[in-house]
């Protein structure tokens, strides 16, 4: 099989319903697949499954999973060339894969490629989780071409040539198959969020690429699985960046910028202390306290990971402070940070 595009799904008949149709429409080739791997639903997921769309393959698991385990589990036994992974909130358009299909056929070193990802509710606009290819600062704030921060860009036309990104999204991801079985997939431990930029991250250190394919759109709705403004997305995304950086960061680096990080953290807390937001305060105290319970199974895993490392020299890292550019300097888009972005002609 060439292509094989896997939904995960946890209780989104109303998401299947409404977004599934398009992926068939649009992805209905002899050589690909469609899966949807339920994530234990309690709703009738399966049954509409079943019933409305017999063209796609169920794969059900025996629990819920969460985002990264569900994936791995879902795709153990996948041999397909290329793997798709789609959330269940997104929309597809003609011709959305095989303009990424062929940057990936075009360089074995290619491990991974997303489309444009547009905002559902305003089709001119980036979508915050990827929008046209994600990119990390030196202290591991992740950002997008289209996306800084909390503020999104409308879509112009700006950023529609194809360039090595440093990740991209998990809400709909390209990746060569063999990669994915070699990199045993998503460090099932993030549960959700960031899992894509660390997956990504341990490619790029292993000497692949990772690619942006402006020319394929999609259209997410976002927050279907957790709301932007939620305690435990808050949570997860302070832990998970944590557990980021202290898995993939170069041994000449981890301290610092560690203990950067944890100062920005700190501000941001009280931030959300002087604000009444008194749960997301308490939510970052979590995720650090989390952080150093999980020390002892980051560093095995960072020791092993160091072993395979060929290169650190990322020039899709961000140089500067991203919280600084934006609030102090008042740098709001992508195209104002002035950092130089690779395109695939230059590859």
């Amino acid at each position: 099989m060439r292509l094989s595009i896997v939904i995960l799904n946890w209780n989104g008949s109303h998401h299947l319903r409404r977004f599934l149709p398009s992926v068939v429409k649009y992805s209905n080739y002899e050589w690909t697949e469609i899966v949807v791997a339920d994530n234990h639903s309690d709703d009738n997921s399966c049954e509409v499954l079943e019933k409305e769309f017999p063209v796609v393959k169920l794969l059900s698991l025996d629990r819920n999973y969460g985002f990264a385990e569900g994936y791995n589990k879902a795709l153990k036994n996948n041999d397909a060339d290329y793997i798709m992974l789609l959330n269940s909130d997104v929309e597809v358009t003609e011709n959305w894969l095989e303009p990424m299909l062929e940057i990936m056929d075009s360089n074995p070193l290619f491990g991974a490629c997303q489309p444009k990802i547009m905002k559902l509710d305003q089709p001119g606009m980036f979508e915050y989780a990827g929008a046209s290819g994600g990119f990390i600062d030196k202290y591991g704030f992740p950002f997008c071409r289209g996306r800084i921060v909390n503020i999104q860009e409308y879509d112009f036309g700006q950023y529609d040539n194809p360039i090595s990104v440093f990740w991209a999204s998990g809400a709909a991801i390209l990746v060569r198959g063999k990669i994915w079985h070699e990199f045993r997939g998503f460090d099932a431990d993030f549960w959700a969020h960031m899992e894509e930029i660390d997956l990504c991250w341990r490619m790029k250190n292993r000497g692949y690429k990772i690619m942006a394919c402006p020319k394929s759109k999609v259209f997410h709705l976002g927050g279907g699985s957790l709301s932007y403004g939620s305690p435990k997305k808050i949570y997860l995304n302070f832990r998970n960046n944590l557990f980021l950086l202290y898995k993939n960061l170069p041994k000449g680096k981890l301290h610092k910028t560690l203990i950067i990080r944890m100062i920005l953290d700190g501000v941001a807390s009280i931030q959300f202390l002087i604000t009444g937001q008194f749960t997301a305060s308490f939510k970052v105290i979590e995720a650090h306290l989390d952080f150093y319970k999980n020390l002892r199974i980051l560093r095995k895993k960072r020791n092993d990971l160091l072993l395979k490392v060929v290169t650190n020299n990322h020039t899709e890292i961000y140089k500067g402070c991203l919280i600084f550019d934006f609030f102090i300097a008042k740098k709001k888009t992508f195209s104002s940070l002035n950092f130089p972005t690779n395109s695939i002609d230059k590859q």
